[in-house]
């Protein structure tokens, strides 16, 4: 095992570029063995082999930003755009609920017919229909009041992809109306109103390098979140990165179990772009250290509208109607799909 490693077994607060050089370590099968034991063996202690399930709402496709990767994206002309109303979200939620999902996520793009007062009608109806569950965000970037007011209103969670830390590597990946500087406040934003927080970034993004890593990983162990989501990035065929390869699915794994061992009680799923290039990945994130799968509860009819990236999966096993077959699976796999809410270990 490389000496990077054992120092980051015995006290993970490395500097960016000590992050950087680990990194660099994950095609050495003895040090990704060790990590990946070390990642399992933090995951039992403080969750054991339970596997929360989270029941994903797309509920709107519109979006006002232009980021150059994304298939919802401003500039996209040929989506077919759409929004769920509020009868069809809590319908969704009824169905999650009697299907087992006691976390509700609700995600869309940065939608401004979804105004601030229009949400948290929305929160306020999940919340008292489903007391016993946990409501998550994922609308992007909104001000410190907005947030306040969806707290009030009964939201619990809040997911914000702070997507890459280095300036220079942003600016490639958004428009410059977008800031990586006003992600960060909104997440700080986040954690001071009591959110359970959640960032993350893509593996394999275009003009991603180890040391953009070793910076994401930095700013994860200053922000100490209680969510992390990763995934390796997908090309979309309308964006300027169509051409571009797909991130690599081993490099992901490899940070999972890093990000396992760096924030150890964290919520770290098992993406649905790791199981888009894998039939196994969901599996093989959680044999590395996730605890977190995230099913489709979007009506049928709007699943391949909310079009990220190219081949997203979402139907037949992997969607929510599933989850018989998926608990089945994580089952054989020696972990156990949880009914509870699943929060972050304080």
């Amino acid at each position: 095992m490389k000496a990077i490693a054992e120092k980051f077994m015995n006290d993970p607060a490395l500097t960016a570029e000590e992050y950087a050089e680990l990194i660099r370590c994950a095609d050495d099968s003895e040090t990704v063995q060790a990590l990946t034991k070390e990642a399992v063996r933090l995951r039992n202690i403080y969750y054991g082999n339970q596997v929360y399930t989270r029941g994903l709402i797309e509920f709107t496709n519109y979006c006002r930003n232009d980021c150059y990767y994304c298939g919802i994206r401003r500039g996209n002309l040929h989506a077919r755009r759409y929004r769920l109303s509020k009868e069809e979200i809590l319908q969704c939620c009824e169905d999650g609920y009697a299907l087992g999902f006691r976390t509700f996520v609700l995600q869309g793009g940065e939608d401004g017919w979804f105004t601030d007062k229009r949400m948290a009608d929305i929160i306020r109806a999940i919340r008292a229909t489903y007391p016993d569950c946990a409501i998550t965000l994922s609308i992007g970037e909104r001000s410190y009041e907005s947030y306040r007011l969806f707290r009030e209103a009964g939201a619990d969670r809040y997911l914000l992809r702070h997507e890459t830390a280095d300036e220079e590597h942003y600016g490639k990946l958004h428009p410059q109306s977008m800031s990586l500087a006003v992600r960060k406040m909104c997440l700080y934003d986040l954690k001071l109103l009591g959110y359970q927080a959640g960032a993350g970034f893509m593996v394999g993004s275009p003009g991603q390098t180890v040391e953009c890593l070793g910076k994401d990983l930095a700013f994860l162990k200053e922000l100490q979140p209680h969510m992390v989501g990763i995934g390796p990035f997908i090309p979309h065929h309308e964006t300027r990165f169509a051409k571009e390869p797909a991130g690599s699915v081993e490099l992901t794994l490899f940070l999972l179990s890093v990000i396992r061992i760096l924030l150890p009680k964290v919520l770290l799923p098992a993406t649905t772009a790791l199981g888009t290039l894998d039939q196994e990945g969901r599996i093989r994130g959680l044999a590395a250290g996730a605890n977190v799968v995230m099913p489709n509860l979007s009506p049928l009819k709007n699943r391949k509208q909310y079009d990220l990236y190219d081949n997203k999966i979402s139907m037949d096993e992997e969607a929510a109607e599933g989850r018989a077959k998926l608990a089945e699976q994580v089952e054989r796999a020696g972990y156990h799909l949880a009914d509870d809410r699943g929060d972050a270990v304080q």
